[in-house]
C-alpha cells in the first residue's frame, strides 16, 4: 500500500508534468506563427520574428485612392443639400444610402492612403508624392501631373453645383438626379481607368473596394434612373 507521503509525492509530480506540458504548448504556440497554405497545400510554421507586409501598390493605386476621395466628397456635398431643397422621400431615401455609404468609403480610403505612408490629400503630382520615396515601389510617368477637379470624370463643375444650391423642389430633384448620375458614372470610368492600367489594382484591398464601388454606383445610377423616369 502507498503512504500518504507517496500519493502526495505522486499528485505532485502528475501536476507538475501537466503545468510544464502546458505551459511548453502555449509557449509553441507564442514562438511561432501558422501560416495556412494554398488549397491542397500544407500549412507552414513561421518564427515569432515573422512580420506580416503590406504588397507594394503603383502611383496609379494611391493616385485612385486619392482622387476618389475628394470625387466622394462631392457627392456628400450635394447630398447634404437635399433636406432644406426638397420633400420627395424617395429622394431623401437615396440621399441618406448615398451619403452614407461614400463617407464610409472614405474614411476606409484613408486609413488604406495612410497605412502606406501616403497623403490622403489629391493635390500633389505623382513626381513630388510621398508615395515616390525609395522602398514603397511606386514609379511616377515622367512629366505626370495631377488631375484637377474640372478634369476628374463626372464631377460637377463650380456652374452645375452653383444652379443645384439654387434650385429648390421638382427643380433640385431633375438637377441632383442628373448631377448624381453624371457623378457615378465618372466614378465607373475612374474604376475602368485603373484596371486598365498595367500593374494597377493589384492590392486585394483595392481591388475588392474598387470592384464595390463599381457594382454599388452601377446600382444607384438604376435606382435613380427610376426616380428620373418616374411622372411627378
Amino acid at each position: 500500500m502507498f503512504s500518504v507521503a507517496a500519493a502526495w509525492r505522486n499528485a505532485f509530480f502528475a501536476a507538475f508534468a501537466v503545468t510544464w506540458f502546458l505551459s511548453a504548448s502555449v509557449t509553441a504556440q507564442q514562438s511561432s506563427v501558422v501560416q495556412p497554405g494554398a488549397p491542397g497545400q500544407p500549412t507552414k510554421v513561421l518564427p515569432a520574428s515573422a512580420r506580416g507586409k503590406l504588397p507594394p501598390v503603383s502611383w496609379q493605386d494611391v493616385e485612385f485612392m486619392q482622387g476618389m476621395i475628394h470625387h466622394h466628397a462631392q457627392a456628400v456635398e450635394m447630398v447634404n443639400l437635399i433636406e432644406e431643397r426638397t420633400k420627395n422621400k424617395d429622394l431623401k431615401l437615396l440621399g441618406v444610402k448615398i451619403g452614407q455609404s461614400q463617407t464610409d468609403e472614405m474614411k476606409f480610403m484613408r486609413r488604406w492612403l495612410e497605412m502606406r505612408g501616403d497623403s490622403t490629400e489629391h493635390t500633389m503630382s505623382p513626381a513630388t508624392s510621398k508615395s515616390d520615396h525609395s522602398g514603397h515601389g511606386h514609379e511616377p510617368p515622367k512629366g505626370g501631373t495631377q488631375n484637377d477637379e474640372h478634369l476628374m470624370p463626372g464631377m460637377l463643375t463650380k456652374a452645375q453645383m452653383a444652379e443645384l444650391r439654387r434650385a429648390n423642389g421638382a427643380e433640385f430633384d431633375r438637377l441632383f438626379v442628373t448631377g448624381m448620375i453624371q457623378h457615378h458614372n465618372g466614378a465607373l470610368v475612374m474604376v475602368d481607368e485603373l484596371f486598365k492600367t498595367a500593374g494597377s489594382g493589384q492590392d486585394a484591398e483595392l481591388f475588392n473596394f474598387a470592384t464595390d464601388v463599381d457594382t454599388g454606383q452601377r446600382a444607384e445610377i438604376r435606382s435613380m434612373q427610376t426616380l428620373l423616369d418616374k411622372k411627378p
